[in-house]
């Protein structure tokens, strides 16, 4: 397998390295900062690249950054994303659409060698490898989001508009919008908000306050 690495750490870059070599593979290009790492796998359209999160030049999340413009600009490139760290809304998007020939592996929770080149030959035939504390904290991300983010602008305002205490007939007067208009916002409301029809909860009520939460 031709093989890119991009790693800061000139220690680890050299270990990644010759595991790699030792392991039957070629490594063909070296990068110390994403804008080289776009640069080695324009040239060397390697089948993977092994990807550190955090590099220059800011050292946060440019790693990860030039992975996605990777994956957008060569799907065929497989990535394998090895960090300390889950950087949790790149890796989101990272993972968003298709996961095949796709990897996010934290460096300090890999037992062993075998299975790091385990990971290492599994994406790069095009399957998939991911931590399972990336896919718990990814998970995690998922349940923190903002109920209210599955409303549009004008569900948002009528919700508000509700949270202000006013009626339908009211809410429509304030949008200028009729009765019929503000009665479908505010289904479509309840039924993003999951907030289903039963025979005890006030489903108004309960829109209002996940709009005081938010």
């Amino acid at each position: 397998m031709r093989i890119v690495i991009a790693e800061d750490s000139v220690l680890l870059r050299a270990g990644l390295t010759r595991l790699l070599v030792d392991a039957g593979h070629d490594v063909v290009a070296v990068a110390g900062d994403a804008d080289t790492l776009i640069e080695v796998v324009e040239r060397d359209q390697p089948d993977l690249a092994v990807v550190d999160v955090r590099m220059p030049p800011t050292h946060t999340d440019d790693g990860l950054r030039a992975a996605l413009q990777v994956r957008e600009r060569w799907p065929a490139v497989g990535i394998l994303v090895l960090s300390q760290y889950v950087e949790e809304s790149y890796a989101t998007e990272l993972l968003a659409n298709d996961t095949a020939s796709l990897g996010y592996l934290l460096k300090d929770r890999i037992a062993d060698v075998a299975e790091f080149l385990a990971a290492v030959a599994r994406v790069g035939g095009g399957g998939t490898a991911l931590d399972p504390e990336v896919v718990a904290q990814l998970l995690a991300r998922t349940r923190r989001r903002d109920p209210l983010d599955r409303l549009s602008p004008r569900e948002r305002e009528v919700l508000g508009l509700m949270a202000e205490g006013l009626t339908n007939s009211a809410i429509a007067r304030r949008l200028v919008v009729s009765d019929g208009a503000v009665e479908k916002h505010v289904s479509n409301i309840f039924m993003k908000l999951d907030l289903p029809p039963t025979e005890h909860d006030h489903r108004r009520v309960l829109a209002v306050l996940r709009w005081l939460e938010s």
